[in-house]
């Protein structure tokens, strides 16, 4: 495993600046945002293919200073029921597979995208619960109307590129957790598999240990972020929390940097469970935590994974 960096936190570099920031730490894998929810502040798919010369000087960059692209990432919601929102999304996407094609990397992260409730809807609908049974059939219909029929189009689209795509488990989408990501990967195609992120597992009182293990070799990419649960708050009122993320002393949850929110042994059990299952891919920082400023979660995360990393890989050597 290679410890790397979700570079959107350095959205206000530049490229180059950005590049030069995460090598002077020792990082030299990178995720990159490519557009969506994420922004494409150093990498623009649709500009970079229209431009053999914008695309050269984009590789260079990276190759000069011996850096890897572990993903691209284009998070959006290919499914909103706003079809000018959808297709926009949707060519985000598809520009950025058809980039990575040319870049050889190998996978694209972004969400399963969430539909309405009917053809009919303005906005996305993300139903928590069975009953009343409208709940139910509205799942059913997301699911065979809208989410399986697209992402088998895109399985077939993703082949043609020899792209595979890791979707992120995330409330407010059809994929949320284990049992979404497997049936998407079931009912569409391997080129699907998962961009696992600890913290969103965590605040819905899942293991994320033990959820890597179950989804094996369809584990495609790794996000390193954490997430602390409040006691009085969760016992209060459950996880379930739609205040604003900037409203941190009441909210059940938030999200935090690496061994902030879960102890070294927790995350020593996650990065275990991702040697059990063959995992050889970016172990990539990502910062969205509240309480830091975006250079002190990194560095702090840096410092708790790198430790961590260098005494799984040597478990691994003496094994071999």
């Amino acid at each position: 495993m290679k410890l790397g960096v979700f570079t959107v936190l350095f959205s206000d570099m530049s490229l180059e600046e950005m590049l030069d920031h995460v090598k002077a730490k020792g990082i030299d894998t990178v995720e990159i945002g490519a557009g969506g929810f994420v922004g494409d502040a150093h990498c623009k798919p649709i500009e970079l293919l229209a431009d053999s010369e914008k695309l050269a000087r984009f590789k260079q960059a990276f190759e000069e200073r011996n850096i890897n692209i572990s993903a691209l990432s284009c998070h959006g919601n290919p499914l909103h029921p706003n079809q000018e929102i959808a297709q926009d999304f949707h060519e985000k996407f598809v520009a950025t597979v058809k980039l990575a094609e040319l870049l050889n990397v190998d996978t694209v992260v972004t969400f399963s995208g969430c539909p309405g409730e009917s053809e009919y809807s303005e906005n996305p609908v993300w139903i928590t619960c069975p009953w009343p049974t409208d709940f139910s059939h509205v799942v059913e219909w997301q699911w065979k109307e809208k989410a399986i029929p697209y992402w088998k189009e895109q399985n077939d689209f993703l082949k043609q590129h020899n792209v595979r795509v890791a979707i992120e488990p995330h409330p407010g989408f059809v994929v949320y957790n284990n049992e979404t990501a497997l049936r998407l990967r079931e009912e569409c195609g391997e080129q699907i598999g998962v961009n696992f992120d600890p913290s969103h597992y965590f605040w819905q009182g899942m293991n994320p240990a033990q959820s890597i293990k179950q989804i094996g070799d369809a584990l495609y990419h790794f996000h390193a972020k954490d997430t602390q649960i409040e006691p009085r708050n969760t016992e209060l009122n459950g996880v379930l929390d739609t205040k604003t993320y900037k409203d941190i002393a009441n909210r059940s949850w938030v999200f935090r940097t690496v061994g902030y929110g879960h102890d070294e042994r927790e995350w020593r059990d996650i990065i275990s469970a991702l040697q059990v299952i063959g995992y050889d891919g970016a172990v990539s920082i990502e910062h969205e935590d509240g309480l830091m400023s975006v250079e002190e979660g990194f560095s702090k995360a840096v410092d708790f994974l790198e430790d961590m990393l260098i005494a799984e890989g040597a478990k691994e050597l003496w094994w071999a």
